[in-house]
């Protein structure tokens, strides 16, 4: 323990002998493990905001889909089914299930005068379930269906229409037809993408029901629920049974899993992402440590006179091998420490990682995988960029070192 004390304190030494060697040859190194941990924690994020860019398209993992058709033609009973599926999500406790209509259509009156829009009824989990984000305002709740003038979310091409008034000043909006009358805009979508200038109103289902008498016959219907994946594989099959039970051989009944973890090698594209960025890290991290052992080997032949007169001295081969050895392994840690410093303090930021990845809702904290990956790729660089000079140190005979 005690020699082992020693080397590391003429290590120590030595590195503040040579500091500004040592600075220039390790700022490549804490570039280099810097980039490595950022790396590795910007694939994180990047899976986390493909993973909600997907909730918001198919559902969250896993969301189950069920859907009621007629292969007859006939029409279907919507009341009644939508009593089995109440019963249903009773019966399985389960805490995120939503009903959805679409494909209705409605007139509105603009600044224009009045306008086709698509009305879209749904329930408040809807919002949860796909991870929708709004601009403005906020999401339906239950409470809403008790207000005078229910409330709607509209899309933010539909808000421009209106002219864009704030909504604390409690906008509204009248629509035609049978369930039509004053609805209050409590928020806003943001369009999809550039181009987006969809006309949509959202409301709520139980509120839609209470001012029609049933759904548009055109109109398109289906049931979502959120389940756990480590229990979907069991419940979506009972949970079918017991929707098609007792129903008409001519109504068929779907159930089917939306979310991305459902589709083929979903999983296997993040590994492969996460592959082929942590494969570019590593060889920036051999690119530094490259450079690092070529600036040693070139330092230690100016040191041989140095280490000539150590063993003149008396100074042990272990001595002398564990000095230059150590001397690039504490380096090169330091260095590290400092590189994984400056990206987590870079990272950490919510703005930082908003501005890379717009429209991520659910920030992780810093992956801890980032920072030990940093860390032990510091160790080992430091371990073989000091052992290849350490060896020729070793090699350095005192009488030719003494002429040197």
């Amino acid at each position: 323990m005690t020699g082992f004390l020693g080397a590391l304190s003429d290590a120590w030494a030595e590195i503040r002998v040579h500091k500004l060697r040592v600075l220039l040859s390790l700022i490549g190194i804490a570039a280099s493990v810097g980039a490595l941990t950022a790396v590795v924690a910007i694939s994180e994020y990047q899976q986390q905001f493909q993973t909600e860019q997907s909730d918001r398209s198919g559902g969250r993992a896993a969301t189950v889909v069920v859907s009621l058709n007629s292969s007859d033609g006939s029409p279907v009973d919507t009341a009644d089914f939508d009593e089995r599926f109440s019963k249903v999500v009773d019966r399985f406790s389960f805490s995120h299930a939503a009903r959805i209509a679409q494909q209705i259509f409605l007139g509105a009156q603009l600044p224009g005068g009045i306008t086709q829009v698509a009305v879209r009824a749904m329930d408040p989990a809807y919002a949860q379930i796909h991870r929708e984000t709004l601009l403005e305002g906020r999401h339906l709740v239950e409470s809403d269906i008790e207000a005078l003038a229910p409330a709607v979310v509209v899309s933010e091409a539909l808000w421009d229409r209106l002219g864009r008034v704030p909504l604390t000043q409690h906008p509204t909006v009248t629509l035609d037809g049978a369930p039509g009358g004053t609805f209050q805009i409590v928020g806003v979508t943001p369009r999809e993408g550039f181009g987006d200038e969809q006309l949509r109103i959202d409301l709520l289902y139980d509120a839609y029901l209470a001012r029609v008498d049933a759904l548009p016959l055109d109109s398109w219907m289906q049931y979502e629920v959120w389940i756990g994946q480590d229990e979907v594989d069991e419940v979506a099959p009972v949970m079918a049974m017991d929707l098609r039970a007792g129903l008409p051989a001519s109504q068929i009944v779907t159930v089917t899993r939306s979310d991305w973890a459902a589709q083929p090698g979903a999983l296997d594209s993040q590994a492969t992402f996460e592959l082929v960025t942590g494969g570019i890290a590593v060889v920036i991290l051999a690119l530094g440590a490259l450079s690092l052992i070529n600036i040693q080997l070139v330092a230690m032949r100016q040191r041989v006179r140095e280490i000539g007169v150590r063993r003149a001295f008396g100074a042990s081969s272990n001595r002398v091998f564990f000095a230059v050895f150590l001397e690039s392994l504490v380096a090169t840690t330091v260095a590290g420490i400092v590189g994984i410093a400056i990206v987590v303090a870079i990272l950490r930021s919510d703005w930082v990682v908003t501005s890379m990845f717009y429209g991520i809702q659910d920030i992780p904290p810093f992956p801890m995988r980032a920072a030990v990956v940093g860390l032990v790729a510091s160790v080992v660089v430091g371990a073989v960029a000091g052992f290849i000079p350490a060896v020729v140190a070793l090699r350095v005979k005192v009488i030719d070192a003494i002429r040197f």
